[in-house]
This record gives structure tokens, sequence and C-alpha cells, in this order.
């Protein structure tokens, strides 16, 4: 799937400039071994601050401010969750070297602003947390709308069902869900419920699928595949519950985005999760089945907590908004320079 450019047009205050060069020199040969080109050279305005949304190969001259945003380290504590490709990606990047050149490093949370510090080594004074936000779209829907009606009649879902939504990769502990469904579809409690597995097909799933196809209850799992982003909210707002027992994150989008759309969460209690969440989704040991088990049978079986946990995330969605994220990003930009 191609990534399409946001259509910036209608900034009046903004200008996009395009260098068509293959990614493959520009990054290696010229960036990583020459550091060059220095990118506020590519534009003609007098660049004041560089900021780097996401960690990348970059140069910029000594007096241009730097900033970059680290969504998360997994790639530095877990290196056994990717592909040898992506290893010997972020080993040439050098993000350890990379938040010691740039003036001022953004965590997506303050667990990763921790690890920053712990892992990389990165100054303390340059290390600032600044939470995202959530897609508005995002929403309760009513549950007799068309809205809901097709979606269903789309990814034919009949019956409850647990919803995972992320890519299928094996930091997400997809295979762990799947065990810990097993065991609570073998209580014999709950005969007609699913679980449907929605995300695109990351590095290293092989496994993951296979444990689907040899899970006791493998008939009752539904693997949706990649989902249309206007499908989501629909999706979150039918879901009986909405588990993620990830084994890291650095922030965790797809919990949240559940919550927003008013449906219980179970999580895994490691990382950035609980600082998020905090009591308003029940968490779980994520290398434990039984524990995830535990936690979704919790949900699904008391009414009266699952009503509740689906006010509580409401309410604690509501506070990550891009609105406030830009502010800070402002606020941040403005001392840099002053």
């Amino acid at each position: 799937m191609s990534r399409r450019l946001p259509d910036f047009s209608k900034y009046q205050n903004v200008r996009v400039v395009r260098r068509r060069f293959p990614n493959k020199i520009f990054n290696y040969a010229l960036l990583w071994f020459w550091g060059r080109p220095r990118f506020d050279k590519l534009v003609k305005e007098k660049v004041d601050i560089f900021f780097m949304p996401h960690i990348n190969f970059a140069a910029v001259s000594k007096n241009v401010k730097s900033v970059v945003a680290i969504h998360d380290l997994s790639f530095l504590v877990n290196p056994e969750f990717f592909s040898w490709r992506k290893n010997a990606w972020h080993s040439f990047v050098n993000v350890k070297k990379l938040v010691k050149r740039f003036n001022r490093v953004v965590a997506v949370s303050k667990y990763t602003q921790q690890d920053l510090i712990e892992v990389c080594g990165a100054a303390p004074q340059k290390v600032t947390a600044i939470y995202s936000g959530l897609d508005e779209s995002l929403r309760p829907i009513n549950k007799d709308s068309d809205e809901l009606r097709l979606v269903k009649e789309k990814y034919s879902l009949r019956k409850p069902f647990i919803l995972f939504l992320a890519t299928l990769e094996p930091r997400k502990n997809v295979e762990g869900l799947v065990k810990a469904f097993d065991i609570l579809k073998s209580s014999g409690n709950f005969p007609d419920l699913e679980l449907v597995l929605a995300g695109g097909r990351g590095w290293r799933a092989a496994p993951i699928f296979k444990a689907i196809k040899e899970a006791k209850f493998s008939s009752d799992i539904k693997v949706l595949n990649y989902i249309d982003s206007k499908d989501r909210a629909a999706l979150y707002n039918l879901a009986a519950v909405f588990a993620y027992p990830s084994f890291y994150e650095g922030f965790g989008f797809p919990p949240l985005e559940a919550m927003a759309c008013g449906t219980p969460v179970v999580a895994a209690a490691n990382s950035s999760l609980p600082e998020l969440l905090e009591s308003d989704a029940v968490l779980v040991d994520a290398y434990n089945p039984s524990s995830i088990a535990e936690g979704l049978k919790e949900v699904l079986s008391d009414n009266a907590l699952a009503s509740e946990l689906s006010a509580r995330g409401l309410k604690k969605a509501a506070a990550f908004s891009w609105e406030k994220t830009a502010e800070q990003y402002l606020e941040l930009f403005a001392k840099l320079v002053s």
C-alpha cells in the first residue's frame, strides 16, 4: 500500500518541497556516508527549526535548531520481534547517536521518555514528553445506525466478538491472544463468541497464522486483514471488548481509540499502557494467556463493569487531542528559538 502525501494546499503557511532521487542512494550513500545534503539548504527560506516527526537519516547545518520525535524504542529493547531487514535499517539510522545530535527530543509518553534516557543515554533536559492525539472520527455510534449495519454486513459480523485491531506482528502478542481465546471458549460460557483480528500482515507473521490454524476454536476466529480507515470507528463500536495484550508500546493508539468509541478495553500491564490507560481498562499480564483470558472474562461476564469502563474510557480518550499536541509542540519550538 503506497502512502499518499497529505493535501497541504489549503494551508497558506505550508510549502511542499519535492526532490526526485532514489531513496536508498539518498539515505545510505549521501546522508549516512557523507552527511549531505543539509536539509535546510534544500529550501529557499531561512530555516530556524528542523523538525523530524520520526527517526530517519537526516543532516542539517549547525546553526539550525533541530527536534526529533521518537515513538518507541522497541527495536532496541526487543530486536527479536523484528525482521533482519528492519534491524539492519535501525542499526544504520543509529538512534543512540541521532538523539545526541538533535537539540531536543520529543517522546510520545513518559515511559518512552525514560527509555530514551536509560537506553539511549539521552540527556534528561533534552527530552520532553508530548502525548499524541486521537482522530476525531473515532466516537460512539448509535447501535441502530446504518453505518454499523453496513460494516456488520461487509465483514460478516453476526455474533458478539472480541476485537484486536493493529498490525499482525510478533510484538503485538497475537499468538498470546489466540491462546487466551481458546482458554476462554473452553469454559463453555461463551459459545457464540468470536475473535476478530483486524490489521495488515506485518513482518514475521507466519507463526501467528500457524497459531490461528492450530487453535482449538479456530473456526471462531476471523482475520479481516487491512481495514479501511472509514470502517475503524464502526468496528470498535461493534466489539463487545477490545483486547490489546501487546508486549511493548511507546504510546499505543488502538486501546485509546477503542475508548474513544465507548468500547471497554483489556490491555497489557506493561510499557506505556498503564501510564495512558490507568485504571480505566482491565490490565493483564501479556506473557500469561490465562491472565488475558481472565481479564476478558471479567468484562464479558459483568455488564456493570463493561458499562463503567465504557464511560470512564470515553472521558479518558477525550484528554488526547491533536490540538493539545500541536500547542505543546509550538511551545517547545518557541522556547528553542527564543
